[in-house]
């Protein structure tokens, strides 16, 4: 049972990075899979994100059919020079795949297979490994900030003729990701542009920019909301905590007015239900428009318009000073909630004290008035000029 456990999971890591290749997402591949994101973020990280090559049988190798075929003829009391000649392989093959998996009386097809496939890994060293001074020369440029391709053309442009002082970016980057090769300290990852603890295909990184459809961009959001003239325009965001769990935060533009509520998960479907739930509750004068990232949980973003007849614009990617306000008033909020803890234990109602505290502090951007203090005269005066 284990051995077809350790199959089945040597099965999905193929999948996975045949996924992965596709620009799948974690969450995606998790879903395929039917396992938690958190295993498959494990598997990725071992390689940093970076897919193996394909490995390809030998057409030499006794594939499993025929180890299948020896564990039955083992089973059935036949020589191994009679296994061999069903097999139209040489006795001394069989006898050798016998021999090293157990014996006649141990033999298992199963574990045979997959001690072969663990045998036959030819992992090669670095060539950075190889060459400490070049990698010192490479860790000393990546400290400085320089990027992988800028060391490579550096490198082929100073030692034009030496090709043991030259290292390709692809060399690089997978020296860094990939840990194993322990030729690049991890902490040179922060030095990266990106920072990602995992390398991203290319083909992930235009997947997660093109996933959602029919997004309108920030540049067509009203002018009011970008002056902050009048409120009912709102910034929202997701917060993570560990095991996978999130908090919506919602904030008004005008007077940093903060609405947490509580998510069952990232999915589309649980953070368009939350917000809808919320806004029907709200004067239409007070939610007239959303801003939000390019996050897949607002896929669903256009039920979220029919329901409420609330607009939502998208920022641009990597772009989050463009929600400014969310972003800032996220940072303030981990005084709450801390990084790394478990968010699903919050319940509503604690949620909605905690943005009882935050709407109370006064704000040097409001003139010492709290976001409370400024949506309710704002609302205030607005119900003057509607009567």
């Amino acid at each position: 049972m284990k051995i077809e456990a350790s199959l089945s999971k040597q099965s999905q890591v193929e999948q996975m990075w045949a996924l992965r290749r596709r620009g799948e997402t974690i969450e995606s591949m998790a879903e395929q899979l039917g396992r938690s994101s958190n295993t498959i973020y494990g598997w990725l990280r071992k390689r940093g994100g970076i897919a193996p090559a394909v490995r390809k049988r030998s057409a030499l190798q006794l594939s499993l059919a025929e180890r299948e075929e020896i564990s039955r003829g083992l089973a059935q009391g036949l020589s191994l020079r009679r296994i061999a000649q069903k097999l139209d392989r040489q006795p001394s093959t069989v006898a050798r795949e016998v021999a090293r998996n157990g014996g006649s009386a141990r033999y298992r097809a199963v574990q045979a297979e997959e001690a072969a496939f663990e045998r036959a890994e030819r992992p090669k060293v670095c060539n950075l490994a190889l060459r400490p001074m070049l990698a010192e020369i490479v860790a000393e440029k990546l400290s400085l900030r320089w990027s992988p391709v800028q060391i490579a053309l550096w490198l082929k442009a100073t030692y034009p003729h030496n090709q043991q002082m030259q290292a390709s970016h692809e060399t690089i980057y997978r020296t860094l990701y990939i840990q194993a090769r322990a030729a690049l300290k991890k902490e040179l990852l922060s030095h990266l542009r990106g920072g990602h603890a995992l390398r991203r295909p290319k083909k992930l990184a235009a997947r997660d920019w093109n996933a959602i459809p029919g997004m309108v961009n920030i540049s067509e959001r009203p002018a009011e909301a970008s002056d902050r003239a009048v409120p009912g325009h709102w910034e929202g965001d997701l917060i993570t905590g560990s095991n996978n769990s999130h908090i919506i935060t919602l904030v008004e533009r005008r007077s940093r007015y903060v609405m947490l509520l509580k998510t069952e998960g990232k999915d589309t479907d649980s953070v368009i239900g939350a917000l809808i739930e919320n806004a029907q509750r709200l004067p239409d004068e007070l939610m007239k428009t959303l801003t939000w990232d390019q996050g897949r949980e607002m896929a669903d973003h256009a039920r979220f318009t029919v329901a409420t007849d609330v607009k939502v614009f998208f920022c641009d990617p990597r772009s989050p000073w463009q929600r400014g306000t969310n972003e800032n008033t996220n940072g303030l909020l981990r005084q709450f909630f801390p990084k790394g803890t478990d968010l699903s234990i919050h319940t509503q109602h604690y949620l909605d004290y905690v943005a009882h505290l935050m709407n109370g502090r006064p704000r040097k951007t409001l003139g010492v008035r709290t976001p409370a203090q400024v949506l309710n005269d704002t609302m205030s005066g607005l119900v003057q000029v509607l009567h």
